[in-house]
Order: C-alpha cells, then structure tokens, then sequence
C-alpha cells in the first residue's frame, strides 16, 4: 500500500514540476488584461499594446498612440496576504509617472470574504488614482495612503498599499519614466547623528532652531482644500466655527538627540525613556491642539494610529498601541497648553536614518454620508538641526533587487512586531505541549488531571488559535508550499503572518517525534470543535455508534484519495484546487465564524451532526489535511505510546475506548490515525482499569500476603 501511494506522489510530483515550468513560462498579465478593458484602467483608453520585451508591462493605447503602461503589483513586488496567497492589483502609470487607476483582480484574504465587503478594499484602491509615483521614488516623502484603514483588514490593507507603491516605483524605472533607473543612489551622502552635549533648552529655542517643526491649518484652509478637491458633497460641509478658528496646530520633534528629549520630557520622564529605549530605536513627540485628532476618536487597543505615519525616502510606517504613551505635558518652559501630546515609539522593523529629513504626514477626514468619507494629507516637514548632523562617506548604490529584499523584510517585520503578544502566547502554548508531550508516561497516571489538561488544551485552540488568531491550518497551505517550492521560494513571504508560520514550523518538528497526532489531536481549531461538542453530546447521553472494523478500516482511506486528488488538481489548476477545498469546513465553520451562505452551513452542520455520535468523524474519513500529514508522519523517528503483549489478545479496553479507532483488533496502533490524545495510556497506566495492572497488582498482594504469612509463622515458633 505506502509503495503504491510513494509511487503515485513521485508521479503527481513530476507533473507538478513539469507544470511548474509551464506557469514559470507564462505570466499572468495576459489573462487580466483580458478581463479589465484598458478604459476602466484610463478613462480615455481603447487598448492595449504588445508587452514591453522581457518585461510584464502592457503599454496603454489611445488610437494607437501610447499614454500610459500597465502591469501586475505580483510581477515586481512580493504581495502575499492574510491568506499565504498573493493579493493581485492591476496598475497603471501615465507617461507623467500618475498612478491613472488600480483594479483588486485576485485575492485570497478571509477577512475580506467575512463581513468586510470587497468593495471597501475596491474604494481603497481606487484611491490612488492621482498619486506621483515620481515623486516618492525621488524625494524625502512621497504621498500618504489615500483612505484610512479598513477596520479589521490591517494585514490585507497594510500589504496593498505597500506593494502598490513599490510595484509602481519599480516598474518607473524599469520603464524609466522621469529619468528613473535601476540603479537607485540612495544618498549623496551619508548623514550621521551628532549627539552634541545635554542642555536645557526651552520651547521658543526649540522652535528657533528647528528642532520642533509645526503644522497650522485653520478651518478656512481645510474647507478651501476639500473645495479644491472637486468633491461637491465634501464641499457642502464645511468645518463648523469662524474662517480663522484653529483646525489642528500640530508640533513634532525627534528624540534622536539626548538635548531635545531631556528638554521636552523633563528629568523624570526623561529617565523612563532611557529605560523603554533600545540601540537603534527611535522616538518621537507629537503635539497638537485645535478641532482635528491626530490621535483620532476611531483608535482601540491593539489598533494602528491611522491618522499619522512617518515617511522617508520609500519607506513608511504607522504608530501602534505597543509603541505609545500618553503624556499630560511638555516640560520646556515656556510650552503652550497643548491638547494632546502623545510620544510613540517607531516599530523595531522600521527602516530610518534620523539624521536624514522625513515627513509626519497627516489624514484628514470628513464624513459626507452615514459610511462615507474623503481624506486629503497633509505633510509636516522635519530635518534635525545641522549641528547634530554630521556627513561623511560618498554615495552607496543599490539595485532595485536589493531595495525590494530590504522592503519585504520590513514588511514581514512589521507583521510580527504587530502580532508580538499573541505569537509569545502561541510559542507558550506550544512549549507547554512539548513538555506534556515529554513527560506524558508521569502525567498519564493521574487520569482526573490529563483530562482536565486535555479539555482545556482544546477550548484554548477552539477559542484563542482558531477564533481569535485566525491561525486554522488547511491543505491549501500544502498547495501554495509546493508552489512557491517550484516558482522561487522565499522565506519572506512566508513570515507575513507569524501564527500560520510558526504553527507549520511546530508541525514540521512534530511529525518527526510524534508524528501528525500533535497537531491534529491538540491544535488543529476545527478539531478541537469536534472533539467539544462531542463531549457536550456524551453529556447530554446522545448515542455513540461504534462501526464495525471492517467498515471504519474501508472508509479512513478516504481522505487520502481526497488528498490526492485535490493534489493532482493542483497540477493544471491551484485555483480550482483551492475551490475544491471546501471540502475542508475550516474556513466556514472557523476562519469565517460561521458567516457564510446556507449551502455552506449546510455542509458543516452535516459534519458536525456525524461528529456527535460518531467522535471526530471528519477527521477520521474525510480530512485532506490529516492525510497530508500523515505522509510524512511515517518518517517519526520514536514510538512513544507503550503496549503491553497482551493488548489486543485477548484485552481490547482500549481499542474500544480509541476515540478514532486508530487500534486494530490485534492491539496495533495505527500511527497514521492516532490523534495521541493519551487516552490508552491512561488505561496503560491504570491499576482499576487495565487487566495486565490489575493482575501485577494483585500478584504483589499475593507475594506481599504470602510473605506476611511465612513471617508471622516464624515469630509464633520462635514464642
């Protein structure tokens, strides 16, 4: 049986090779271009041109003449989302280097499909319709993201608006717009920060020099820009108040030099910086009064302050929670009363040069409807004063590859900082497994505390991996993974969401010490919901159907026909591969939280229903993604669950008690099947249930009474 199954994947592996060069060969702009016309893309368009040689750029054409160039963000720039899966975006540039419109046409991203309308992400997108391509590859700045976060797509959103741009500056100088190369020189020269000596400056110095830069906008001058706009909605509502009345004043300052912190936060606060700073971290003060937040009504624990982001050079970043602290004052005498004053902490991924200039930009909003809302940004200027300053080597040259290696490391980065909590729980988690798992021949003796243990390892993985991380495995990460293997792999892509990562890394060491019970039986989501609602109906004293050995050995091969089909699948279509995979009802049932139509309701209902008298009945017959691991699970280099000779001739308590029959008639356990839930180890170790026990026990008493007895006969003839 494993020959013929090694025999069919070494065949299935070389289709998926050999198709592996043929996508390799052909690009997918092609078959984009054929769904989006050219004037959904430029207004006054009619079609498109040959592709540009040894380049995915279709040119752009208006009555044969050439106005712009299109192209894929995924054919210049890593765009791998939420989902382990590329988020496509058709882009297209004007000769001026204008972003003249962007099309979502392919994504994979859950939270997208629950709750969150794709047309929010569209309206997004459509966005950056107008933006100066040029100008964010040439100067310190660049223009801000057109919206606000969408509210629960961080992930999805953060990694559109960064491959957006970079995808579009990449393809500039591929086509050389505004005298742009691929060659980028990164500074004339390098800057370097002067520390200089600590004095105490008060606010008029720290203005004087620069040190704090300002922003003042006033209502007449944001109603005049929301009117310069062209929006008539926007314009119809202008700021309540007088023309002159302070919309925001708005103050920044770097804390790169020791003299500008220790005289804005004052000594103690001061003091309590130097802790929370760390070699290479940045911080900054910002201030402001007046109607507008830069802080903003909208901001929740555990979210981004979208409101506000640095830029410098191509890079750019946003505040979180993580990195903030509110402050009541700033100890520079002479400071006005100010609103608001909040000192963050730039993420540890960041990419920045404090001695370079930089830009704080600001979002502004306005409401025109109950869901509506137009934004226009605004920059805030800073460069350190040139006494801190110091230049010195001569230009460094980089190739637009080693600006995109550096930027998708950011951006990965940036994804685990965001999720730094919940990954230090999960590793936690995981590590207790491993000891449990290490010390399971001591834990098992005490049956009360191994199930109690057990029950709450899995409402753990129910409710925080699957509910609230969103971190359910599924087979069409095994796809995307043989995928990636044949197309270039890259590690990067990979760690843009750290829960999936590490729980597959988890995985891949278990397979060899446990084999795939570690993860299917302790943290797979959908299992764990099986396995609860089980007991939920054994509580309620609903019926357990036992099927006959011969029909369950029949029916468990089933999931890896399933597997294998979807996997040859995968061979001519991964997409058609990934619809046949709601086979899985992970996404409904976990991912999506049940926020789906009937049908699909409908088929995990069914699943669940069978799993209330027949225990884990989908892991047993039907899971894709049990049997994918199991295949490799063979290769477990130790046998960790012990058996006494008389298990299965003539005792079977605990194939009777398997709660997916993974022990044969004969007293085996089947590797493959076993979710090592440790139940039969329990029995193993049980003096009132296991007969081989029972009998040691019994036959100690004996020995022990025998012996009581020999020992009492000798006092009485030494009386």
């Amino acid at each position: 049986m494993l020959s013929k199954i090694s025999m069919l994947l070494s065949f299935l592996l070389f289709l998926v090779l050999q198709s592996g060069q043929l996508y390799a060969e052909t690009g997918d702009l092609e078959k984009y271009l054929t769904h989006v016309p050219a004037e959904e893309l430029f207004p006054t368009a009619d079609a498109y041109g040959a592709f540009i040689e040894d380049a995915q750029i279709a040119p752009v054409l208006k009555e044969g003449k050439v106005i712009g160039y299109a192209f894929l963000n995924t054919e210049f720039v890593g765009a791998i989302g939420y989902s382990g899966k590329p988020i496509k975006v058709l882009i297209a540039l004007n000769m001026k280097g204008l972003i003249a419109g962007a099309r979502l046409v392919k994504h994979s991203e859950p939270i997208v499909l629950a709750g969150i309308p794709e047309q929010k992400i569209r309206n997004f997108i459509d966005g950056y319709r107008g933006i100066n391509i040029l100008k964010l590859a040439k100067e310190k700045g660049g223009e801000p993201p057109p919206v606000d976060i969408v509210s629960g797509a961080t992930v999805t959103i953060m990694v559109i608006d960064d491959t957006i741009k970079r995808a579009s500056v990449r393809a500039a100088r591929v086509l050389g717009l505004g005298g742009l190369s691929a060659v980028v020189k990164v500074s004339k020269a390098v800057k370097t920060l002067v520390p200089g000596e600590m004095k105490i400056l008060d606010w008029t110095s720290l203005i004087g020099d620069g040190s704090i830069r300002r922003l003042l906008l006033t209502n007449s001058q944001v109603n005049q820009d929301f009117v310069a706009q062209g929006n008539p909605k926007a314009a119809a509502r202008p700021e309540k108040g007088a023309d002159d009345d302070i919309y925001i004043d708005l103050y920044v300052a770097s804390l790169a030099v020791p003299t500008i912190a220790r005289s804005l936060l004052g000594k103690w606060e001061y003091r309590n910086y130097l802790k929370r700073i760390k070699d290479g971290e940045q911080a900054f003060i910002v201030m402001g009064r007046g109607h507008y937040s830069f802080r903003g009504s909208g901001y929740v624990r555990g979210g981004i302050f979208d409101r506000i982001q640095v830029v410098q050079g191509e890079e750019a970043f946003r505040f979180t929670d993580h990195g903030y602290k509110n402050l009541g004052d700033i100890e520079a005498e002479g400071a006005p009363d100010l609103k608001e004053v909040a000192l963050y902490y730039a993420p540890k991924s960041a990419v920045f040069n404090p001695a370079e200039g930089w830009q704080l930009q600001l979002l502004v909003q306005r409401a025109i409807g109950p869901l509506e809302k137009v934004f226009i940004g605004y920059d805030l200027n800073y460069q350190l004063p040139a006494q801190y300053i110091k230049i010195e080597k001569p230009a460094v040259h980089q190739s637009a590859e080693e600006m995109e290696t550096q930027a998708v490391n950011a951006l990965w980065m940036k994804m685990w900082q965001a999720k730094a909590p919940e990954v230090i729980i999960l590793l936690l988690a995981i590590f207790l497994l491993t000891i449990l798992f290490f010390a399971q021949n001591q834990l098992v003796k005490y049956r009360a505390l191994t199930d109690r243990i057990r029950l709450g390892f899995l409402i753990f993985t129910l409710f925080y991996i699957g509910y609230y991380a969103q971190a359910q495995l599924s087979v069409v990460n095994v796809f995307v993974f043989v995928n990636a293997m044949l197309s270039g792999f890259r590690w990067e892509f990979f760690l843009m969401e750290p829960m999936i990562f590490i729980l597959w890394c988890s995985v891949a060491v278990s397979l060899l010490f446990w084999g795939r019970g570690a993860y299917c039986g302790w943290l797979c989501p959908f299992g764990a919901l099986q396995e609860l609602t089980n007991k939920i109906a054994r509580y309620f004293k609903v019926p357990q159907i036992k099927l006959p050995w011969w029909l369950h050995e029949r029916l468990w091969p089933l999931k890896y026909m399933i597997f294998l089909g979807l996997l040859g699948i995968s061979v001519y279509s991964l997409s058609t591969a990934e619809h046949l995979a709601e086979i899985e009802p992970f996404k409904t049932a976990i991912v999506l939280k049940f926020m789906r139509s009937w049908p699909y309701l409908l088929f995990v209902a069914v699943l669940i229903g069978a799993g209330l008298f027949i225990e884990r009945f989908y892991c047993r017959y039907l899971c894709p993604l049990g049997a994918a691991l199991a295949i490799p699970g063979k290769l477990a280099m130790f046998n960790w669950l012990k058996r006494y000779r008389n298990c299965g001739d003539p005792c079977h308590i605990c194939a009777q008690d398997c709660m997916v029959q993974a022990i044969d008639p004969k007293g085996n356990i089947n590797p493959n099947e076993c979710l090592h839930c440790m139940g039969c180890q329990e029995t193993y170790f049980d003096e009132k249930v296991c007969p081989v026990m029972i009998h040691k026990l019994t036959k100690i008493r004996k020995e022990g009474l025998h012996k009581s007895r020999k020992l009492n006969q000798a006092r009485e003839i030494g009386n």
